[in-house]
């Protein structure tokens, strides 16, 4: 056999190159993972030192982070925090997962429910197909945060304060920094709050409004002094908030209650001292008579039945005819003209 009848063998170290170079990506993307994991716990860590050191409670079982290659989820069982206003969530198990490659957006969920303590008004606890937070954005001074709870039911404690709503189809929180001509305001934050077919507590308020039906709301604002939302100390959730003059401007949105509808708009609202709203709200209302009446034959203790049941009368006369109402929330109580309808919303 001559040397041209000899069959061409291919140099077989060629065909290493590309496992050695898988090898190394892979190598390092592992690192780049693991490096991250350390950060998130040791970041976590670090921000409930400090919030122990503002007087806050936290307290978890041990934290576990997996996920690898192309995620890192953060399981951390068995927590409860406490603010030290009293207010405070509980949790079996809340997980936080990322992209391993875009680690600026979290979600956070809490699969198991969660347990809200309302301070003197004692706990509640939540359940929902899902209750999620959206974080965005960490980079920025407020990131956009979206908070979404999917059909959720609310069940208070043995002992405990009622809430005014038991079940929902769906609530959602959204909030983003304010921007003015395409630029961000220093301290101001736009919030969107979605409140979607509410079904009220057994004798309470909202049952009585609604009269038996569903509450609708979509409100719209601008947080001023949006920064002091961070400060939570023992005066409340929102007091230090409140004595910075944090505000809400250009508050707008849409409400139904049963078969009452409603069109909302305010220049500002704020909270007084003790928490609960104060300003003015106007409204655009179709058959506002329904949810007033109803509120005049409410069996709960929070509703003024008598000013309801005057303000019920000083509308009939409106008819099925859209009307023009001015609702003032003043010294802790919600008014509509002279009559004193139920206690004003609480803040914190």
């Amino acid at each position: 056999m001559t040397q041209a009848d000899t069959p061409y063998r291919h140099p077989r170290r060629g065909l290493l190159w590309p496992f050695l170079i898988v090898g190394l990506l892979l190598a390092a993307w592992t690192g780049w993972w693991f490096y991250l994991a350390q950060q998130v716990e040791a970041r976590l860590a670090a921000q409930a030192e400090a919030l122990v050191e503002d007087g806050w409670t936290i307290e978890h079982a041990p934290v576990t982070t997996t996920g690898w290659p192309f995620r890192a989820r953060v399981s951390i069982p068995h927590v409860q925090v406490t603010a030290p206003s009293g207010h405070g969530v509980a949790a079996p198990e809340l997980v936080a997962e990322a992209n391993a490659w875009n680690p600026d957006r979290w979600v956070v969920v809490a699969p198991d429910g969660l347990t809200v303590d309302r301070a003197d008004k004692g706990r509640m606890g939540v359940r929902a197909q899902a209750l999620r937070l959206s974080v965005s954005q960490l980079r920025s001074r407020f990131p956009d945060l979206r908070l979404q709870a999917v059909e959720p039911v609310f069940t208070p404690h043995r002992d405990a304060d009622p809430f005014p709503i038991a079940s929902a189809e769906r609530i959602e929180l959204y909030t983003r920094p304010h921007l003015t001509d395409g630029v961000a305001r220093t301290d101001e934050m736009d919030v969107l709050f979605r409140l979607i077919d509410a079904r009220g507590r057994r004798d309470g308020p909202v049952e009585a409004a609604t009269r038996e039906g569903r509450l609708t709301a979509e409100v719209e604002a601008t947080v001023v002094a949006a920064s002091r939302l961070n400060a939570v100390d023992a005066a409340g959730l929102l007091a230090s908030w409140t004595e910075a003059g944090g505000r809400l401007v250009d508050v707008r949105g849409e409400l139904s209650a049963g078969e009452s509808r409603a069109r909302v708009e305010s220049a500002m609202l704020s909270a007084g001292p003790d928490g609960r709203l104060a300003g003015e709200v106007s409204l655009r209302a179709e058959r506002p008579m329904d949810a007033v009446a109803g509120l005049a034959g409410a069996r709960s203790g929070a509703v003024d039945r008598v000013g309801a049941a005057g303000a019920a009368a000083a509308a009939t006369a409106a008819g099925d005819r859209p009307v023009d109402l001015v609702i003032r929330f003043e010294n802790g109580r919600t008014w509509l003209g002279p009559f004193a309808l139920a206690p004003a919303p609480k803040l914190f």
